[in-house]
């Protein structure tokens, strides 16, 4: 099949990289808005002119992703109108609604509050300043429910059914709190804490490595450090149950996750696979490493299965995953990630128990300071990896088991479709590359410690004297 003439293959690839590119921005902007709330709490309560000024360093990054983030986010809206109409036409009572909602609700929380955050300094008092930060916090994650509730519900629809064609809804509380909807909005916001706990991190190594305000970012990494103690295990947890629903609601994708291609019996032990090339063509894997026995003690922590786990070939090709080897590792690779962060958390906390990160010391602990800047980029990949899995894995289908992908796409003409791709490849590259840019300066420029303290002026010192009575000099009928 030449997929540049194939308008389905042209448009999962179009809407694939424009969503891929956007989930770099919000990642960091859901998890760096709490990192914000944290700072701007602990300097309201000890005025330490240090925590202020992290708030307005890190601020500065949080804005640039926050506008990138718009700037990318709206296509990926309309590609439902201009590229599956009909999957919008059939589903788009309840899936448009749920945008909607971030939109209306989850976006303009955050966007409406992030004006106070950024011009409000010496112009509210600290405390309301914090709720505004607080509320561009929420409004940022808010924006995790309802976009993981709108996914969740394309990976398990409930609340309705469908009728001549199109998913009529009868309970709205019922399809937004779908079967997948929990896990997956806690693995999701655990992500982006974690992520972006580990690129601020990596930031704060990098001035540290530089010998740069070394007492100032040895405590934004500490701070990162309590906070990614919690982070860490708990995130690999969630994951664990994510994988649990998936091999309830969704056997064909875990099949797939793991490159299994027979199924294994309830009551019996089972291999797991650590490495694998799948063979398509031949439904089986032509080399595999595997650890015995493993499969039943990851998906329950015992040696027997409870229930039978089935492989792909217990479903006729058009009714499975394709792609099984991105599925495959895919997975590995958001797994791997996973573990490695959470070792590399371990490792901070062995150094911090022996002294070894405070001010006068972190910066001799070079090699630590490396595999934090190393670690920074890592839990993009593995959101990315993990949204490879959750999507390419609900194949062949749109609406799981409802809508086959191929009858949700619009009928477009696939150089339309190219064109299109095209042009977002090369607009999403230039700003790429000019986000690149500004957060270079941003961060080579580094913190200003010169800023003045917003509240040690004098500027939110009530007066309790009445204010002067001004006489109306407008003319008569202007007053009335």
């Amino acid at each position: 099949m030449d997929i540049f003439s194939n308008t389905v293959a042209l448009s999962r690839m179009q809407f694939a990289f424009t969503a891929i590119f956007h989930m770099l921005w919000p990642v960091l902007t859901t998890g760096m808005s709490i990192y914000l709330v944290i700072i701007e709490g602990l300097w309201l309560k000890t005025r330490d002119p240090d925590y202020y000024h992290h708030i307005r360093f890190w601020s500065k990054l949080y804005i640039l992703n926050f506008g990138i983030g718009v700037a990318t986010g709206l296509p990926l809206e309309f590609q439902f109108g201009t590229n599956w109409g009909p999957l919008s036409e059939a589903v788009g009572d309840f899936f448009g609604s749920v945008l909607g909602f971030e939109a209306s609700m989850a976006f303009m929380l955050e966007a409406g509050f992030l004006g106070i955050m950024i011009f409000g300094w010496g112009r509210v008092a600290p405390p309301i300043h914090y709720i505004a930060t607080i509320m561009v916090a929420f409004g940022a994650n808010l924006s995790i429910f309802w976009i993981l509730s709108a996914n969740s519900w394309l990976q398990t629809p409930a609340g309705g059914a469908m009728v001549n064609g199109k998913f009529v809804v009868s309970d709205y509380f019922q399809a937004i709190l779908n079967p997948f909807m929990v896990k997956s909005v806690a693995h999701m916001f655990l992500a982006t804490l974690e992520t972006s706990l580990f690129m601020i991190g990596g930031i704060s190594a990098w001035y540290i490595l530089k010998d740069r305000h070394t007492a100032f970012f040895s405590r934004s990494l500490k701070i990162i450090l309590a906070t990614t103690i919690a982070v860490a295990p708990i995130q690999i947890y969630a994951g664990h149950l994510s994988a649990e629903q998936v091999a309830y609601y969704q056997p064909t994708k875990l099949a797939a996750m793991e490159s299994k291609w027979e199924s294994s019996p309830a009551g019996q032990p089972a291999d797991w696979s650590l490495l694998a090339i799948p063979d398509e063509a031949n439904n089986r894997n032509s080399w595999e490493l595997t650890i015995p026995n493993g499969l039943g003690y990851i998906l329950e922590f015992r040696k027997n299965l409870s229930v039978p786990v089935p492989g792909l070939n217990e479903w006729e090709r058009q009714d499975r995953p394709k792609m099984v080897g991105l599925i495959y590792y895919s997975f590995r690779v958001m797994i791997a990630i996973g573990f490695f962060l959470a070792a590399v958390m371990l490792w901070n906390v062995i150094e911090w128990y022996r002294g070894n990160l405070s001010p006068d010391k972190i910066g001799a602990q070079k090699w630590l300071m490396r595999l934090w800047m190393f670690s920074a980029p890592l839990g993009y990949i593995a959101i990315e990896a993990g949204w490879v899995v959750r999507c390419v894995g609900r194949q062949p289908w749109v609406l799981y088991d409802r809508i086959r992908t191929v009858d949700g796409v619009s009928n477009v003409p696939p150089n339309n479709v190219l064109t299109s791709l095209i042009f977002f490849m090369v607009v999403y590259s230039i700003l790429f590359v000019t986000t690149l840019y500004f957060g270079s300066r941003i961060i080579g420029e580094g913190p200003n410690l010169e800023l003045p303290i917003p509240g040690n002026d004098g500027l939110f010192v009530i007066n309790p004297e009445p204010a002067e009575s001004v006489p109306d000099r407008r003319p008569i009928e202007a007053q009335q």
